[in-house]
């Protein structure tokens, strides 16, 4: 349960963690209604949290790739930023220990549609489940034309995290509860709640891949395209806690899968969806970390990246490398006109990759299978 690390260009926005006095008396708790908008907290509360809030920001040429569209990773990051305020903001809305709350998991991320330079990003996010120890908050991108008004959902996600104490950083709060419109939303929560924590724990048991150098690697094999970037980590990307913002973390992720994407197709690529993104151990001010990318499926029109992020402590408490945060990222392939192209495929030669390909096969589909479950129960109502 941790944030990860790395910096790029197009940094800013809010930084989580709140300083000066604290409330000294319990506010009331909120009524929650998932995705049902903000609900007013009682007249006269003590330094009430608000259930939703939204973040908005213009994109840059900064934000973007060549071709004008915005990188994931921007979009991630806000996203990140969005919920860090949110939860950081609700754990500190009764009388308690001050906190700051820290990413611990990303849950499969869809990129619905293409945001491009000059169109505003605005980031709603909204507390949907507590736990005593855990947030969920549930995050919408709208994507705004400010020139005609248009505005187009680009992005859904939800994420946890966990309030770690200002004076004791290895320690967890406690987190103040919601209350729900229904009984079954709570039981819902919970049931996500329970699933998450068993895909965490069942993904740091296979964290001990590495990635290793191949010499004169044949096109679109997994060798060839395969990339890593190595980053020292700054104040500027730490948190009041002197820890990595997961936001940041994830916009290096998404950079490097891009590189491996393009390496693979030599065209441009957007990103598609975030699989489950873990959040292992938390990575301190002065770390060296290595983000490593490598593909392990493609489709006729998609491309599966594995990335993972390992960490070298050097100041303070020298310790061994250890793996931070894991994900698979699903890249597509786009003409010029932005329209998609098939994707080449992947030429697997070692055991482990066929392995990895086959795996990689059956998320696919497994996808695939719920989003035309979607379709269709849509189609019904």
């Amino acid at each position: 349960m941790a944030e990860g690390g790395g910096a790029r260009p197009g940094r800013g926005g809010a930084c989580p963690g709140r300083g000066g006095a604290w409330p000294s008396a319990p506010v009331p708790q909120r009524r929650c209604g998932r995705g049902s908008g903000a609900a007013m907290s009682e007249p006269g509360a003590a330094g009430p949290s608000p259930a939703a809030i939204q973040v908005s920001r213009i994109m840059r040429p900064d934000d973007a790739n060549i071709a004008g569209n915005v990188h994931g990773g921007t979009i991630l990051k806000m996203i990140e930023e969005a919920g860090a305020i949110i939860s950081t903001r609700h754990c500190n809305s009764q009388a308690g220990e001050p906190c700051v709350a820290a990413l611990a998991r990303v849950e499969r991320t869809d990129f619905l549609s293409p945001m491009c330079i000059g169109e505003v990003a605005n980031v709603s996010a909204e507390i949907t489940y507590t736990s005593r120890h855990s947030v969920e908050v549930q995050v919408n991108v709208m994507s705004e034309n400010i020139l005609t008004g248009a505005k187009r959902v680009t992005n859904k996600a939800t994420l946890w995290y966990v309030p770690l104490s200002l004076k004791n950083v290895n320690k967890v709060v406690e987190v103040p509860p919601i209350q729900y419109a229904r009984k079954e939303q709570e039981d819902e929560g919970k049931k996500r709640y329970e699933e998450q924590k068993l895909d965490r724990l069942e993904t740091k048991q296979r964290n001990g891949d590495v990635i290793l150098p191949v010499i004169n690697p044949e096109p679109h094999t997994v060798g060839y395209s395969q990339s890593s970037l190595i980053h020292l980590v700054g104040p500027s990307d730490c948190t009041l806690l002197g820890f990595v913002h997961g936001g940041v973390t994830m916009k290096l992720m998404d950079e490097v899968a891009g590189i491996v994407a393009a390496r693979h197709c030599k065209t441009n690529i957007v990103t598609a969806s975030v699989d489950a993104i873990n959040f292992h151990e938390k990575i301190k001010k002065g770390c060296v970390i290595t983000v490593s990318g490598r593909m392990t499926f493609t489709s006729n029109k998609s491309m599966e990246i594995e990335v993972f992020v390992d960490a070298d402590p050097f100041v303070d408490e020298p310790r061994e490398r250890y793996r931070a945060v894991s994900a698979f990222f699903t890249y597509v392939s786009l003409s010029k006109e932005g329209k998609p192209l098939p994707v080449p495929q992947l030429l697997t030669e070692t055991e482990d990759e066929k392995r990895r390909f086959e795996e990689g096969k059956g998320r696919y589909l497994q996808t695939k299978a719920k989003r035309q479950a979607q379709m269709q129960q849509a189609a019904q109502q």
